[in-house]
């Protein structure tokens, strides 16, 4: 590892910071580094779908492609979407203002996560836990995170078209 006056590099950090490399001085080639920060992503997206395997195989978005993916990829915001995923992590509630039941959630058939904020003001909170498979209907928002999905509820005033949330054969909206 090279140290300057500036310090180790961004990579050279993040390897610190992940216990890969120690501050020994234990040395090792661009390429060794190059192979460590391509893997890292990989191992990382193995042991979260290794965790996830209890769930339900996939119902597929139409024909193994997903909805939200197209989206992300366009960059695209303010559409109503359909697709299905797995819960990931529960996040905590949101009591800022309307309370907001949050969690992360794996997009089936991309390598997208996008955050659920569901309105338990206006719809039922969703009995769901970490590796649970959902179904749901929303506005997606992009972000570089991922994006997040909100209007999984009706619109009590009708003027826009309602969403919802699948969990386990029932319909929480």
């Amino acid at each position: 590892m090279r140290f300057t006056n500036a310090g180790p590099t961004f990579g050279e950090r993040g390897l610190l910071y992940w216990g890969i490399v120690k501050k020994s001085g234990f040395k090792f080639g661009p390429i060794l580094k190059k192979v460590l920060l391509l893997a890292l992503p990989l191992i990382l997206r193995a042991l979260r779908s290794r965790s996830a395997g209890t769930a339900k195989p996939p119902q597929a978005a139409s024909a193994g492609k997903s909805p939200v993916a197209e989206l992300h990829r366009r960059r695209q915001s303010d559409a109503i979407v359909t697709d299905t995923g797995v819960i990931v992590k529960v996040l905590p509630d949101d009591n800022e203002g309307s309370q907001h039941q949050r969690f992360l959630v794996e997009v089936d058939h991309c390598d997208v996560t996008v955050k659920v904020a569901h309105n338990i003001d206006l719809a039922p909170r969703v009995p769901a836990r970490e590796g649970d498979r959902l179904r749901f209907k929303g506005e997606y928002e992009w972000n570089d995170l991922g994006g997040a999905l909100h209007w999984t509820h009706h619109d009590p005033k009708q003027w826009r078209e309602g969403g919802w949330i699948e969990h386990e054969g029932r319909r929480y909206e």
